[in-house]
This record gives structure tokens, C-alpha cells and sequence, in this order.
């Protein structure tokens, strides 16, 4: 009789650890598809990135982290996104212009198709830069946007390195995390 409960106590452990084993099969499952689906998700649909420099002041600031959608094939003047430049390096910047518009810089002003572009966004005249290769009136081709930062004074942007290719848009910034709040832009 001993040898036989004996039996009994051991499968009831071996059940217990066979239900822990696979609970914990199960977890580890669960575990990997969500890593999965989060890559897939920030590799494909969104992504976050720091702000570097004082070229978006103030719409943006030196070290805000903003989050992007890289799904927003409909971009448009005005958008905040961040893209990469001729250099390799990745800037966020606003689209003055997109392709087929003629961008000019007259007394301080940007004309995009000789009309006078309200920007509310900036505080100061824009100039074109002194070692910038774009000479004005300049058209864009297909495929091809104009880009600036909000603070004139200080960004590198398209005024000095030229247009850069709708290929080139990294994502449309939709939100800010500044240091106690989080803005949509």
C-alpha cells in the first residue's frame, strides 16, 4: 500500500511541475510574439527620435523626444517631419515646398509660387544661406521637397544643401515629449 500512494505522490508532483513547465512554455510564447509585433510595429509604422540642435525652435527644442509615423504617404506643406539628408545624417525639419513649386527668398520673406507664405511658426526674416548651393528662384522636381527649420538663423537646411527626395522622409512628427508634457505638433 505505501509503494502505491508513494506512486500516486510523485505523479501529483510531476503534474504540478509538468503545469508550472508549461505555463511558463506559454509565457515565454506570449513574451516572443509581443516582441515581435513591437518590432515589427517601430520598424515599420513608428518610431521616436531626439531632437538635436536649436534649428525647430521654437516649435521644438534641443533634446524633446517626438514620435513619428512612418505610414503617411500624403505629406504636405507645413509638415514636421524627420528626414535624411545628403550627408546621411537625420534632420527634422518643416516642408516649405514639395515638387513642382518655385521657391524664392525675397527681403526676407519665402514666396513658394510667387505667393507670400504665412508662417506663424518663425520669428525672424529668412535669408539664403552664404554657402548654400541653391540659387533662387528654384523649382523642384518630381519627387523632390524643400526643407527648413523653424529658427532661420541657426538651421541647415535645404537653403544650403538643396532638395532632398520624398524617399528621404523618415516619418511625419506627430507628437513632442517635452520635459513635463506631451504636445502634438
Amino acid at each position: 500500500m505505501e509503494k502505491g500512494k508513494d506512486k500516486a505522490d510523485r505523479r501529483r508532483f510531476l503534474g504540478k511541475y509538468d503545469g508550472l513547465k508549461y505555463g511558463w512554455l506559454k509565457d515565454t510564447k506570449k513574451f516572443i510574439v509581443l516582441l515581435v509585433v513591437l518590432f515589427i510595429v517601430f520598424h515599420n509604422v513608428i518610431g521616436f527620435s531626439f531632437v538635436k540642435g536649436g534649428s525647430m525652435e521654437s516649435t521644438l527644442e534641443e533634446g524633446d523626444l517626438v514620435l513619428y509615423t512612418r505610414i503617411y504617404p500624403n505629406y504636405k506643406r507645413g509638415d514636421v517631419i524627420s528626414v535624411r539628408i545628403p550627408s546621411g545624417e537625420y534632420y527634422v525639419k518643416r516642408i516649405i515646398a514639395m515638387e513642382g513649386d518655385t521657391i524664392e527668398l525675397r527681403d526676407g520673406q519665402v514666396y513658394v509660387n510667387e505667393e507670400l507664405l504665412t508662417e506663424p511658426y518663425i520669428d525672424e526674416e529668412t535669408f539664403a544661406a552664404n554657402d548654400g548651393i541653391v540659387r533662387y528662384p528654384y523649382t523642384l522636381q518630381e519627387g523632390q521637397i524643400f526643407v527648413m527649420g523653424d529658427n532661420r538663423a541657426v538651421s541647415m537646411d535645404s537653403r544650403s544643401f538643396g532638395a532632398v527626395g520624398v524617399r528621404q522622409i523618415k516619418g511625419k512628427i506627430w507628437f513632442r515629449v517635452g520635459k513635463f508634457f506631451i504636445q502634438r505638433i
